[in-house]
C-alpha cells in the first residue's frame, strides 16, 4: 500500500523542496486531487482523517477542523481567513492522496478504462453511469466550494475532472506519492 515506512514522514524526501511562491498553487492542485477523489469514491473527512492515521500523520491533520483548515488553504477556495500552508503540510496531503488513490485503484482503474473506451468509440463520458455520475459530483462539489470569481465554463471543468480522473490513475500505483509531489512541482512552475 504505502510505499515504504520512511515515506509516513511528510519531512522524508519526496522530491526537491518547492520554493515559498509555488504553495499558493500546490494547495490548489491538491485541494482539486482531493476533490476528484471525493467524487469518484464518495470518500469524507472521516477517510481523510483515517488514512492519515494509518500514515501517522496525525500531528498534521487530526480532526476535521484541522483538516478543513488544510484543504482552506486552496486559493480557489470559498471562505475567509485562509491558512498558509506549509511545505510539510502539503507533503502530508500528498501522502494521504496517494494512500486513498491506492486504496481505490479498482475503481479508478474501471473509470479510466470506460473513459478510454468512449473516448475511442467518440461518446461522451457523461453518458456512461460511472463517468456520468463522477462528472455530476464533481461539478457539484467544485461550485460548492469554489469561488464563484473562479468556475471555469462547464466543458473546460469536465476537461479538468476527466484529467484529474487520468491522474489518480498515476498516483495509485507503485511511486504515486512521488509522481504526484512531482507533478505538483513542475505545474506551479
Amino acid at each position: 500500500m504505502v510505499e515504504s515506512s520512511s515515506s509516513a514522514n511528510p519531512a522524508s524526501p519526496l522530491g526537491p523542496t518547492p520554493a515559498p511562491e509555488q504553495l499558493d498553487s500546490i494547495k490548489a492542485q491538491l485541494d482539486l486531487v482531493l476533490l476528484a477523489l471525493e467524487s469518484l469514491v464518495g470518500l469524507g473527512s472521516e477517510a481523510m482523517l483515517e488514512a492519515a492515521a494509518q500514515l501517522g500523520l496525525q500531528t498534521l491533520m487530526g480532526d476535521r477542523v484541522t483538516l478543513w483548515r488544510l484543504r482552506q488553504a486552496s486559493p480557489l477556495r470559498k471562505g475567509q481567513g485562509r491558512k498558509k500552508l506549509d511545505v510539510d503540510e502539503a507533503r502530508g496531503l500528498v501522502l494521504v492522496s496517494a494512500h486513498l488513490a491506492q486504496q481505490h485503484q479498482a475503481k479508478i482503474r474501471e473509470a479510466v478504462t470506460k473513459l478510454e473506451s468512449t473516448t475511442a468509440k467518440q461518446q461522451p463520458p457523461h453518458r456512461v453511469a460511472l463517468l456520468g455520475d463522477y462528472l455530476d459530483t464533481f461539478n457539484n462539489f467544485y461550485e460548492e466550494r469554489m469561488t464563484p470569481d473562479d468556475l471555469p465554463s462547464p466543458d473546460t471543468l469536465r476537461d479538468l475532472a476527466l484529467k484529474l480522473l487520468v491522474d489518480l490513475l498515476f498516483y495509485s500505483q507503485t511511486g504515486g506519492t512521488r509522481k504526484l509531489w512531482l507533478a505538483l512541482l513542475e505545474r506551479s512552475r
